[in-house]
């Protein structure tokens, strides 16, 4: 099977990069516009026997072109693209994964199903972190209860050595995390999909040191398709975002001031997007670099065979520094990698739309995970 990677950024890096060395793929490609990302992603990855292309995925006839040469596309790019992305893939007849990130988007790629079907094509939206492993994980939590009370999921990429005054570093888009901090967060609730504030709600979360105490609050599109997918089964679910403790309360000092508005205000001569103006200054400011680490954290009460039982899963997963790979890029390359080659081995079949709690079987995506020492502890325990 020959598969292309869409952006040679960092996930895109962390996407073929596991692809090269665990799968045996025909052909690994990664596209981008940038000439010059392209050769820093050709420098830093070392491997000679995957191909670089110039991509302009604004272009579609281009990347139609491109998917006729491949079997699967996996989009690591910006969620705008991720639509057209994929009624490409499917014209093309080209299985397409991508990394989500915006519950509308997604919604219109369910759209493409029946063409899917026809053309025996898979699609595979929201394949990353969150979503994607922690949807995983809430399906293996559903599948060892009879009635689920509640799933609680709680994930952060962060620095190991945090720096004042937001104690963050961009470990993805910036125009991504003001996206998750800006849109309201979708909560189920007794079988009602409710709307709740983003960047509300803040709890206090323990885990091992250096971590200790830690904040996590409410973003938009960790949950994505979860609510929907287990309406019936799942009665409360919920999604929040771990920062260090204060973040929370600094960054919306942001958004009070309407810094994170899209709407072009007039300052000179000139007329300029107030987010542009913040991801600018964030880009300037935060560090885009050093070590990080992805914590994890799903809880979740229930009942089988009558019997209360509380399932706790945890995760803290540091960067491989020896091949200069993120925490961040780990788990959500890593994941989008495996489940790509689930459908390349055949282990999954099906045909259509579908998200990945529906198709990806936990046991041997779990397992996969392990021989890449992402390592998830589940606690088990009656209540």
């Amino acid at each position: 099977m020959r598969v292309i990677v869409l952006g040679a950024g960092m996930m895109g890096k962390a996407i073929a990069y596991d692809l090269h060395k665990h799968s045996k793929l025909e052909n690994i490609a990664i596209a981008d516009k940038d000439k010059k990302t392209l050769q820093s992603a050709e420098k830093s990855l070392g491997l000679k026997d995957i191909d670089y292309h110039k991509l302009d995925a604004e272009k579609i006839e281009q990347v139609r072109q491109a998917f006729k040469n491949y079997d699967m596309a996996i989009s690591a790019l910006p969620y705008k693209f991720n639509y057209m992305l994929a009624k490409t893939a499917v014209e093309t007849n080209t299985h397409f994964l991508d990394l989500g990130g915006n519950n509308d988007i997604v919604k219109k790629e369910f759209s493409l199903d029946k063409k899917a079907k026809d053309n025996n094509v898979t699609v595979i939206p929201d394949c990353g972190l969150a979503p994607g492993l922690v949807s995983i994980i809430t399906r293996d939590i559903v599948e060892q209860m009879d009635t689920v009370d509640y799933v609680k999921i709680r994930v952060g990429g962060l620095p190991v050595n945090p720096k004042p005054p937001l104690n963050y570093q961009i470990v993805f888009s910036p125009y991504g995390l003001i996206n998750e901090y800006v849109e309201d967060a979708m909560i189920l609730n007794n079988g009602k999909i409710i709307k709740k504030k983003s960047m509300s709600e803040i709890e206090t979360m323990e885990f091992p040191k250096p971590f200790d105490k830690m904040e996590a609050f409410f973003t938009s599109g960790g949950c994505s398709t979860l609510p929907h997918t287990y309406k019936n089964k799942i009665k409360y679910l919920d999604y929040k975002t771990i920062r260090y403790p204060g973040h929370c309360e600094k960054f919306r000092t942001f958004l009070d001031f309407g810094l994170a508005q899209e709407n072009k205000i007039k300052i000179g001569n000139h007329r300029v997007s107030p987010r542009d103006i913040l991801v600018t200054f964030l880009i300037n400011c935060l560090p885009t670099s050093g070590r990080d680490v992805v914590l994890l954290k799903v809880l979740s009460k229930g009942k089988k065979n009558k019997q209360s039982i509380n399932i706790d899963y945890t995760m803290v997963d540091y960067c491989d520094d020896k091949n200069d790979i993120s925490a961040m890029m780990r788990t959500t390359g890593y994941p989008t990698s495996i489940i790509a080659q689930m459908i390349s081995n055949g282990t999954i079949k099906e045909r259509g739309v579908f998200c990945s709690e529906e198709i990806v079987p936990c046991k041997p995506f779990f397992d996969e995970l392990k021989k890449r020492d992402i390592i998830i502890k589940k606690n088990k325990a009656n209540s």
